[in-house]
């Protein structure tokens, strides 16, 4: 064993000591931070006098910053060292060339301080770094990708104000970033932004850059029923069983529907179709959560829809379905009407369909039925306490 091999194990037995100051200080562990038994067997086990004395330096030195305070046994005061204990984590991190995990959340903190007011989700972010847990696979030191996804939220929502509905992703984060890709690395964070939730299921990227109004290439809007619309050629039904357009070639209803309805996912949107593009019914498959110009669509639409016609959504029985449901209520209630559910109650379910859920989800589900104005079905969640997808 060389004298730098000794160095290494010293240099080795510091990094450890410095994650055990990091967990302590995150309170993941009550034990005061500190090396001996088997943690040093390495050391113990060096074959040459001078291995130790280069491993005993080292220590030393650290000792003599008040990094570290070493026991050795005793009147052994030349033996092996017995333990070491924490003396400062911040001096150890220095000798390290690291900074400790209290370090990295501040300067994280300081980072995303603007950003906490319109994104309060953040400080759970923060909150779970302080407890050694990464999120979206982010540690404090990626407070950056998180500024920068904060950034791209706004600069969306303020597009979406000026009345710009759509824009090329690629586009967007050359104008924001000067780099034509940053946008698309900093999706995991863009998604938990958008649901204020650090714990959801990942969702599709191209989901999340719809729902800000970005796409990789523009999606058109998928409608079914036998039902006029005013388009920019003249007014026509859309095809069965469905046709697929731009939501700006749609201008209006040129004639009354019984009723609309919107279905969040394809598969049932597509069976919908099948069975119903006769019918006075006007269907719109939402695509997950709508984006920018398709709820500009969707208020073009029920602005020209007399009070008493109905409106539905049908979705999943899940936080995002709820989440989904939320925000369509707002549009409708912008335009003056009230959204309905539509086979979105528990008891409409099929047994076989039901799959448990987690307190968290139930918790979700009832803010956002509460958010779209459905408190009649909020003890019926609490109670089922279940989710089930919009297919079954």
């Amino acid at each position: 064993m060389t004298p730098n091999t000794a160095a290494e194990l010293a240099t080795q037995a510091l990094h450890k000591l410095l994650r055990a100051a990091d967990k302590h200080a995150a309170g993941t562990t009550s034990r005061r931070p500190a090396l001996s038994g088997k943690a040093l067997a390495d050391y113990r086990q060096l074959p040459r006098l001078e291995d130790k004395e280069t491993y005993d330096a080292i220590m030393a030195e650290a000792q003599a910053q008040g990094a570290i305070t070493l026991h050795y046994p005793r009147h052994e005061a030349q033996g092996f060292i017995q333990r070491i204990e924490l003396g400062d984590a911040e001096r150890l991190a220095t000798i390290l060339g690291k900074q400790t995990q209290t370090t990295k959340i501040r300067a994280a903190a300081a980072l995303l301080a603007a950003d906490l007011a319109a994104h309060p989700v953040l400080h759970e972010l923060i909150a779970a770094w302080k407890k050694l847990q990464n999120v979206r696979q982010t540690t404090p030191e990626d407070a950056a990708r998180w500024h920068d996804a904060c950034q791209t939220v706004n600069w969306c929502r303020a597009q979406e104000r000026r009345g710009i509905t759509e824009s090329a992703v690629r586009d967007a984060s050359a104008q924001l970033f000067q780099d034509s890709k940053r946008i698309e690395k900093l999706l995991p964070c863009l998604d938990v932004l958008l649901t204020g939730n650090l714990t959801g299921e990942a969702r599709a990227d191209t989901e999340i850059l719809q729902e800000l109004g970005l796409y990789r290439e523009p999606q058109p809007v998928r409608l079914a029923g036998n039902v006029l619309l005013r388009r920019e050629r003249g007014n026509f039904p859309p095809d069965a069983p469905y046709s697929a357009l731009p939501p700006s070639a749609i201008c209006g209803l040129a004639a009354q529907p019984a009723q609309i309805l919107t279905i969040e996912n394809l598969t049932t949107f597509h069976g919908w179709a099948r069975q119903h593009s006769d019918s006075n019914t006007l269907c719109l498959y939402t695509a997950g959560m709508p984006s920018p110009a398709w709820r500009a669509l969707y208020g073009r639409l029920l602005a020209e829809l007399p009070p008493g016609v109905p409106v539905y959504h049908w979705g999943d029985i899940d936080e995002g379905g709820f989440r989904i449901a939320a925000l369509l209520s707002r549009c409708a209630a912008a335009c003056g009407h009230t959204l309905r559910p539509w086979k979105m109650r528990p008891a409409e379910i099929p047994a076989t369909q039901h799959r448990p859920a987690s307190a968290h989800t139930i918790t979700q589900m009832v803010k956002y039925a509460r958010d779209a104005g459905w408190e009649d079905m909020v003890r019926e969640l609490e109670d089922a306490g279940i989710v089930a997808e919009q297919e079954g």
